[in-house]
Parts: C-alpha cells; sequence; structure tokens
C-alpha cells in the first residue's frame, strides 16, 4: 500500500539507556538525548502534542501540526506519526509542507479517511491493537479513549491510536489523547513515555500520575497539559505523584 524509505539498519538489543545533556534547541526548547546499543534517540519537544525524534532508524516526527517554520531546524521526516484526527495531532497543511518524498506515515483508519490520494499512498493504516513494521522500526497501536462519562464524545473507544514504538531495543509510548486505560496500565517494558494531561479532554494529572506510576516507564514526559477553562495541569505536581523509580523529564511543550 505504501512506498517504504529504508531506515539506517539498527538490529542490536538495547543496552543500558544513559540520559545524556543535549545542547540543540527545537523551537527554543532543549532536547534530551538517550542512548542505545547502535546510537541515540534524540527528543525535540515542538509545542502541545508535536514532537520529533532523531533515531538510528531515522527522524521521525509525531502529531506535527502548526507552522511548518517550526520544523525548519529539524532533519527531514523519514516517517510521521499520527495518532487521530483532532486539529492539535492532524492538520493536513502542515503535512503537506513538511512530508519529502521518501517519507512515509502511518496513522489510524479515521485520517487515513481524511488524507489526499497522495498522501494516502504514503500511508500504512494501522488500527487498535494492530502491529507493523516500517523497515526495523516496530509499530504497536495501543487503544486511546475517554473513560470518564460526560467526557466519552471526545475520543472513543476504537477510533484513536497511542503508540508504542520500538526502535533499536528502545520501548517509547506515546499515549495520543487518552485517559488511563487498562490497556496503557497493561503496558511493560517502556523506557520513555509521552502522557498527556489535560481537562476535560483527557485526565487530570492525578490520574496520569497513578497510571505512569502502574506501568512504571524509566522515563516519562508530560506533554499535552494545556487545557480548557481551568483544565490545565501542572507537570511538576505530576512529577511529585509519581510512585517508584520513574523519572519525569519537563519538555518546555510550551516555552
Amino acid at each position: 500500500m505504501s512506498t517504504r524509505r529504508q531506515f539506517l539498519a539498527s538490529s542490536a538489543a538495547l543496552g543500558t539507556i544513559t540520559l545524556l545533556p543535549y545542547a540543540a534547541m527545537a523551537a527554543g526548547h532543549a532536547s534530551d538525548t538517550f542512548e542505545t546499543a547502535n546510537g541515540s534517540i534524540t527528543v525535540h519537544p515542538i509545542a502541545h502534542a508535536s514532537f520529533v525524534m532523531e533515531t538510528p532508524s531515522g527522524t521521525i516526527y509525531v502529531d506535527p501540526v502548526g507552522d511548518a517554520a517550526s520544523y525548519a531546524d529539524m532533519p527531514a521526516p523519514d516517517m510521521i506519526l499520527i495518532t487521530h484526527e483532532h486539529g492539535d495531532h492532524f492538520n493536513a497543511e502542515t503535512l503537506a509542507a513538511i512530508m519529502g518524498g521518501t517519507t512515509v506515515m502511518l496513522s489510524n483508519p479515521a485520517v487515513f479517511d481524511k488524507l489526499s490520494a497522495d498522501m494516502q499512498a504514503k500511508t500504512t493504516v494501522i488500527a487498535n491493537g494492530e502491529e507493523a513494521m516500517l523497515a526495523d522500526v516496530g509499530i504497536e497501536a495501543i487503544p486511546a479513549y475517554n473513560t470518564t462519562e460526560d467526557r466519552l464524545n471526545f475520543h472513543p473507544k476504537g477510533r484513536d491510536n497511542g503508540y508504542v514504538v520500538t526502535i533499536d531495543g528502545m520501548r517509547i509510548y506515546i499515549s495520543g489523547d487518552t485517559e488511563g486505560t487498562s490497556e496503557m496500565r497493561a503496558l511493560e517494558n517502556i523506557d520513555v513515555a509521552f502522557v498527556c494531561m489535560n481537562l476535560p479532554f483527557t485526565m487530570d494529572a492525578k490520574a496520569a500520575a497513578e497510571a505512569v506510576s502502574e506501568f512504571a516507564p524509566t522515563y516519562v514526559y508530560p506533554y499535552h497539559y494545556r487545557g480548557r477553562d481551568n483544565g490545565t495541569q501542572d507537570p511538576a505536581e505530576f512529577a511529585q505523584m509519581l510512585t517508584g523509580a520513574v523519572e519525569a523529564k519537563m519538555g518546555g511543550w510550551y516555552g
């Protein structure tokens, strides 16, 4: 269905993860680098739910929206992941501006149906519970949905994706928009997680901290935490509520 770029080969299992300081800036936001057995994964926060990862398997953009100029200092994307159709996660104009001739994209079915024929030709569709392999990048679609009764219309069960992306042995969880579902809590061996928290659309910081403490990633980025009215959540409070050895990383998403 899709044209796939061959990413850089990286087949060995992950060694010890070491967090290193990284001097580069993405849209004015400091980045972090995580060492793997065969290279490094550098996380560049862009804004809200959008970020870029430079990896041994190519450069991956996650939910890129907004002005294409925000990505001007980033390498061109080898892969783009889209979690769902909301405007703070999916924008066709932004995608058209940043996609290169060999960029491949992966999305849930609802987003795929909104794409132009040209973009569909570059896109692999993956639904809740399914898995895909793009070159040497493994991707699992984790259900992302609301569970609180008065929020069910925002993200109905079965439509939207979160993702577990495996690169060079490192497992990275991207929540998309969701509450602390049973599927999230059941995740295992997550090295780096990106977890949303805002009201009324997803969950509050307390609920997010409880879910994250249960699946216990090594590192977690609180992101997507500005909400409606009084719904914005405090990432520092979230970090204080974590239990166990989970370390929170602050991405400066709104700096």
